[in-house]
């Protein structure tokens, strides 16, 4: 059987974070679910649908931007309490709107992710987690690189409380009270972290992650180590996910896996016979899944996938049919009904262009008065700038919470563009005078009507760092940009890995000196990507990385006054010793530079260049077969 499903879009709210909407729980069986979302602007607000039309249960007044919407209650009950997080403050809320919470937390960063389990309240910011039991601070952690997610594993099923934290540097870490208990390595940065079936599978130990690059899998997370149970690839090279939600949308009595990506993309997943994930279902929207959940919205005992993208439209894909099969009097109702909402839609339109005149003629008088200052229009951009393991290749998304008119990318160093399919922009290139003033690359993407999404892919050089600029100008009047910075790295196309292969022919490195720990790590920072800002905890840190390119690698060791660097590429090496002398001499700090070259690895690192060189030569000869055959 098919799974069709009919888009239905229900209202729009402000720009919205990661897992800011979920549905409160029904009243009874496949009865119709109130939503509940929560926007930049800090509103939260509750709304039903009533013969098609959005009706709001409450609105809060706004505040400060809402990063996490989470629903709670007393454990083994309906879960219909509501709390935001919002800065450094949780809020709560009862269905009715009444806010019955507000507690301070105190920390030094912003909340980024949050997990309410009964009365234990589990917070991360950037690099800190807490745990709060009734409002009392029970453990923290701090941890080696930023968080991005937090769960725990239901305690009404286990008896046991499992926190486990999604770190940006490809593990997710269980916790027990303050301490590690293991790391698990998982393929990608992991974004958003689910229980399966929502409540930890059948053991109560299951836990879904997925990650930025687009991977997703199950994991059982044992008392001991976890059990790896399946994991799907990005063979589509789809965007990265950042929400997932189970719900038997197929209607076969095995919950269906949802997950919603960052380019618009929403999946379905159902179980075979073997437990394994099947992709039943997908469907792309314009912009950026923030949330995703299974329930019923629109009509009672359809059920549907509602999703809140990032400009703060929430949108239901519904089981629901949009024609309907009916005798002469049901076909008379339909019509009355469409007339109906014709005219309220026509009222609606009337009103909202009379408000735009008003809010025009306002903004003139404002902006010509003696008193008046610059007033800019504001706007959100979401962006996005990763390194492509596959092709070796930089991604920069942007996207904006209105309609993309134009984007002018400027680059200090020398960087090539590449062809995106998903990308209807006309490009045009201007042309640079880099001696001049240093700029290596002009370049203005006009979009289409309605983008707001751009996808740019761009390939760097190792050894040659600076920065790209990316100029957004969207089609708001009066005119405005803002302006977006990345750095490109002189290693940029280096990536953080987990383990290297030590047998391989090596060049070291020696860096000693009166150095600090901290000044050290900067310099790190400095060249490599996927390195925390923060220097870790202890005294001495070890990391290794992989150049997408050429599959080389580099173990990096340092400490107060030492530095190590080992790679089978002596460019690589070269390039390290060049920067990091400049970085020193910039501090004034003596450096004592010593190098071992194996000459092995000369031979080595050619080996791993010459198929890339064949296939190169290859293709041009082709290139000239085609102008042959034209000919």
């Amino acid at each position: 059987m098919d799974l069709i499903l009919n888009r239905m879009d229900y209202l729009q709210v402000g720009v919205t974070s990661q897992k800011t909407m979920k549905l409160l729980p029904a009243s009874r069986h496949r009865a119709t679910q109130k939503v509940v979302i929560g926007d930049h602007d800090g509103v939260v607000m509750c709304f039903g649908m009533k013969k098609g039309e959005a009706v709001a249960v409450f609105k809060t007044l706004p505040g400060q931007k809402i990063a996490r919407l989470e629903l709670g209650g007393v454990l083994s009950t309906p879960q219909e309490k509501i709390f935001i997080a919002a800065a450094s403050e949780i809020r709560g809320f009862t269905k009715r709107g009444k806010q019955f919470l507000s507690f301070e937390t105190n920390l030094t960063e912003s909340i980024k992710a949050m997990h309410i389990s009964g009365s234990d309240l589990f917070l991360s910011a950037s690099y800190i987690y807490n745990h709060y039991c009734d409002c009392k601070d029970q453990h923290y952690y701090l941890s080696g690189d930023k968080i991005n997610d937090v769960i725990c594993l239901p305690v009404e099923r286990l008896s046991r409380i499992t926190p486990v934290l999604a770190c940006q540097d490809r593990v997710l870490r269980v916790l027990q009270g303050s301490d590690v208990m293991y790391e698990i390595e998982v393929p990608g940065p992991p974004t958003v972290l689910a229980l399966h079936n929502g409540n930890g599978g059948d053991s109560g130990e299951d836990l879904l992650f997925g990650t930025s690059d687009g991977k997703l899998g199950l994991i059982q997370i044992t008392t001991s180590k976890p059990v790896h149970k399946w994991e799907i690839q990005n063979e589509k090279k789809r965007g990265g996910i950042l929400c997932i939600d189970s719900f038997d949308i197929v209607g076969d009595g095995v919950k269906d896996l949802l997950v919603g990506r960052d380019d618009g993309m929403v999946e379905v997943y159902s179980f075979d016979n073997t437990n394994e994930p099947a992709l039943r279902f997908d469907q792309m929207l314009s912009e950026s899944i923030t949330s995703i959940q299974g329930g019923c919205v629109g009509k009672d005992s359809y059920d549907e996938i509602v999703v809140s993208t990032y400009s703060g439209w929430v949108t239901g894909l519904t089981t629901e049919p949009i024609h309907k099969e009916s005798g002469p009097g049901e076909e008379l109702k339909i019509n009355q009904e469409m007339q109906n909402k014709i005219s309220s839609l026509k009222n609606e339109l009337e009103h909202l262009q009379y408000k735009v005149l008003q809010e025009r003629e306002n903004y003139q008088q404002s902006s010509q008065s003696s008193k008046a200052k610059s007033a800019v229009p504001s706007f959100s951009i979401n962006d996005k700038f990763t390194l492509n393991k596959d092709d070796a290749s930089y991604s920069l998304i942007l996207e904006v919470q209105t309609s993309i008119d134009n984007v002018l990318i400027q680059s200090d160093v020398p960087v090539d563009l590449l062809d995106v399919d998903k990308n209807s922009a006309v490009v045009s290139f201007s042309s640079c005078d880099s001696e001049l003033n240093d700029n290596f690359l002009l370049a203005t993407y006009r979009c289409q009507a309605n983008t707001t999404r751009l996808e740019l892919k761009i390939r760097s050089i190792e050894g040659q760092y600076g920065t790209l600029q990316a100029y957004v100008t969207p089609r708001i009047q009066p005119k405005a940009c803002q302006v977006r910075q990345y750095h490109i790295k002189p290693l940029s196309l280096h990536q953080r890995t987990h383990f290297i292969d030590h047998d391989r022919p090596m060049n070291t490195l020696t860096l000693t000196g009166q150095f600090s720990f901290a000044e050290v790590h900067s310099w790190v920072v400095f060249c490599l990507p996927e390195v925390p800002e923060k220097p870790p905890a202890g005294e001495c840190v070890t990391f290794y990385f992989q150049n997408t390119f050429l599959d080389t690698q580099l173990e990096s060791i340092y400490r107060k006054g030492e530095g190590i660097f080992k790679s089978d590429n002596i460019s690589t090496i070269s390039i390290l010793k060049d920067v990091l002398s400049k970085e020193a001499t910039k501090r004034k700090i003596n450096l004592n530079i010593s190098y071992e070259i194996n000459e092995i690895s000369v031979k080595h690192t050619l080996k791993l260049i010459h198929p890339k060189l064949e296939y190169q030569l290859l293709l041009a000869k082709k290139v000239q077969l085609i102008d042959a055959l034209k000919a």
